[in-house]
């Protein structure tokens, strides 16, 4: 028992021995905690941001509602105004959120087209934008539509659940097609730019010295 043990201890040091210290271990380490602090630190701004904002929302909406009869009442025009600030509020957060968290995504697809894949991205910040404030102006009531009351009803809250809807199904849609779509693109765009490397250019003929002038 003893000659195995010996072994055994003889393997585990043999193997302690083999291994290398690294020298940056400990730096590794301070950033790895450092970036978990980071993160601690953005999910907290970000549950206090969203905190803020429901929170001006809910006094707004107690600002503008009156109370009769038991009942909150608020101006059709009121809810309209909310919905689109909403909408104008989600388009400005979604786009960097989903910029930032594509860049890497974008960054490894485009990798033998660097530039393209940087250009690509900016007419792709363009085209949300552009789709979105569309989506905004095309759903937007400036008078009370035909089953509406002049007061908030179930009809226009709907209606309205139906615009936030809408605009997160056509970003939710449109963000599957663009990752779908990207590794294909980057695939092309890389096959062209070997075409175009292995083509051999073709060598124009010295046309020689001019005739002498007379």
């Amino acid at each position: 028992m003893n000659g195995v043990e010996d072994r055994l201890r003889g393997a585990l040091a043999a193997g302690a021995a083999a291994l290398d210290e690294s020298p940056d271990l400990f730096a590794r380490v301070r950033l790895s905690i450092e970036e978990d602090r980071r993160l601690r630190r953005r999910r907290l701004r970000t549950v206090a941001v969203v905190a803020c904002v429901l929170g001006a929302l809910a006094s707004v909406v107690a600002g503008v509602s009156d109370r009769r009869e038991g009942e909150l009442l608020m101006d059709w025009w009121i809810l309209e105004l909310i919905t689109t600030a909403v909408l104008v509020g989600l388009a400005l957060w979604l786009g960097p959120l989903i910029k930032r968290y594509g860049k890497s995504y974008a960054a490894d697809v485009f990798r033998a087209n660097p530039r393209t894949g940087k250009s690509f991205i900016v007419l792709t910040d363009f085209a949300y934008y552009l789709i979105f404030f569309s989506y905004v102006l095309f759903t937007v009531s400036f008078e009370p539509k035909g089953t509406w009351d002049q007061t908030v009803s179930a009809q226009q809250l709907q209606h309205e659940t139906a615009r936030l809807g809408g605009i997160m199904l056509i970003i939710g849609l449109l963000h599957g097609v663009n990752l779908l779509a990207l590794p294909i693109m980057g695939r092309l765009l890389t096959l062209n730019r070997r075409l175009d490397e292995a083509t051999p250019h073709p060598v124009r003929a010295d046309p020689g010295p001019p005739p002498p002038t007379v």
